[in-house]
């Protein structure tokens, strides 16, 4: 899909994944699972790249990057390479990083997003290679300014999958969408733990005016990665306008002022010196493989949007909400076989926004809840405000759905008490009484806002406004 782009923004992608959610590391036994060791306790002679120790490459990172390739609609080469990409960086014991070059095991594949045009657009992927992650650098003090640093060697030979993107984005909203959905397709394949530091981060390549590619390495949040091409764009146009030269180099995202500064001339394929990985034989993936593999792949969030609109007459838009996350997905239809489909959608989102406000996970709550919650709103014993205080009292304070209503009298008022409200309400507003009687109809909404302040919140709305219009009736009308 190609629509307006006046300011000939451009913007690819390199997204490094960590597949730590591989039994080991990439070329040796280390496990992947480091976040209770201390620095430099989960390493090994690989790890440490000391002289003599040879690779042993994982079967695991292989069949998990192929999935990758599978879910991002792209095509799996049948005979792959590693190669030595040669660079001189601290967190490098080994003075090289091997690679993937001329035979990548991913490439021609696309993922669609939501494009600023309102329509679905089509982010190409150029290619996904295989690697193995560097040490991890702490600074001390900001990058640009540190005075030292030291390198923890834990993550060093961690399986990375490196997935390239054309330069299909055109605004930084673009891409967010393009990361939140990459994410979400990555869980669902089951091969990343995505609450990791650093399980995903990204470099944003970002030209404009069809001129200078500048690079913006190593951003862990795509919060972030938005917030930083979002800079980029602006400073690039900004130096155009003043008739300054924008520079090919790469610069880091500094989150605490938004703003990029530059670390360093960018480096070209020439100055890598690739060759190939003398340690390491080429690699035959076979058909039955590749379907074997294709088999067992999960329902991934496309499909099984579909699957929700068709399945539970749901929205577009809401079966789009309840699917970003693979867990959330599993806990809304764990509820919709055992009540109202479309309820427990409308009420799994409600639930969605609570979680996200707090930062939490769906973990903190129960399906039997939402469960609980669609019966007692459709059994007409809570409304909807007592159905959300029951929501944020279960994530704010634990306990159960029952217990909640007990304990905070949630009940759905009797018919007496929401009809005295009701012409109390009346009697006290003739303002909007009259502009409702002169035709303002949604005046009648102020009335019956009253009514549910009266019976502190537990009048059932539609009960409420019949009774409204009832009082109204009687004491303007006479009838």
């Amino acid at each position: 899909m190609i629509y307006e782009n006046p300011d000939k923004v451009k913007i690819g992608l390199e997204i490094h994944v960590q597949l730590n959610k591989a039994n080991t590391k990439m070329f040796c036994g280390c496990t992947t699972d480091y976040t209770e060791s201390g620095p430099n306790e989960c390493v090994c002679p690989g790890c440490l790249a000391l002289p003599g120790v040879p690779p042993v490459l994982n079967q695991s990172s292989i069949d998990f990057a192929i999935r990758i390739g599978l879910a991002l609609n792209a095509k799996i080469n049948k005979e792959t390479d590693f190669y030595l990409k040669n660079y001189f960086y601290p967190d490098l014991g080994s003075g090289y990083q091997t690679t993937q070059f001329d035979k990548p095991i991913v490439y021609d594949g696309y993922v669609l997003i939501d494009g600023e045009d309102g329509l679905e657009h089509k982010v190409r992927i150029r290619r996904a290679h295989m690697e193995d992650d560097p040490a991890k650098l702490v600074h001390f003090g900001t990058i640009d300014k540190s005075t030292g640093s030291a390198a923890d060697f834990n993550r060093s030979g961690m399986p990375l999958v490196e997935i390239v993107t054309e330069p299909d984005m055109r605004s930084p909203k673009e891409v967010r969408r393009f990361l939140d959905k990459l994410r979400s397709i990555l869980e669902y394949l089951d091969v990343v733990d995505s609450t990791r530091e650093g399980s995903i981060k990204a470099d944003v390549n970002v030209s404009v005016q069809n001129k200078t590619r500048v690079e913006v390495k190593n951003i862990s949040s795509h919060r972030a990665a938005e917030k930083a091409a979002q800079f980029e764009i602006m400073r690039q146009k900004d130096a155009y306008r003043k008739g300054k030269e924008v520079v090919q180099e790469t610069r880091h995202f500094d989150e605490v002022r938004n703003v990029t500064v530059s670390l360093r001339a960018k480096e070209t394929e020439d100055d890598y010196r690739y060759f190939p990985a003398f340690d390491l034989v080429s690699y035959k993936i076979t058909d039955k493989k590749i379907q074997k593999i294709k088999d067992r792949l999960p329902e991934l969030p496309d499909a099984k949007r579909e699957r929700f609109v068709k399945q539970y007459d749901l929205s577009e838009a809401l079966a789009k909400s309840l699917t970003t996350e693979k867990e959330f997905a599993d806990f809304f239809e764990n509820a919709a076989r055992k009540t109202d489909p479309k309820m427990a959608a409308s009420w799994a989102d409600i639930i969605r926004g609570e979680l996200n406000y707090r930062d939490l996970s769906v973990k903190a709550i129960k399906t039997e809840e939402l469960i609980r919650i669609v019966e007692l709103v459709s059994e007409n014993k809570i409304n909807d405000v007592g159905g959300v205080l029951i929501v944020r009292t279960l994530l704010d304070e634990g306990g159960t759905a029952d217990q909640i209503v007990k304990a905070k009298n949630l009940g759905i008022a009797e018919d007496d008490e929401t009809k005295k409200a009701a012409v109390e309400a009346v009697s006290e507003n003739p303002e909007a009484v009259s502009d409702y009687l002169n035709g303002t109809e949604k005046a009648i909404n102020f009335i019956v806002g009253k009514v549910m302040q009266k019976t502190k919140g537990k009048a059932d709305a539609k009960t409420a406004r019949e009774m409204v219009i009832e009082a109204i009736d009687e004491k303007y009308n006479g009838n």
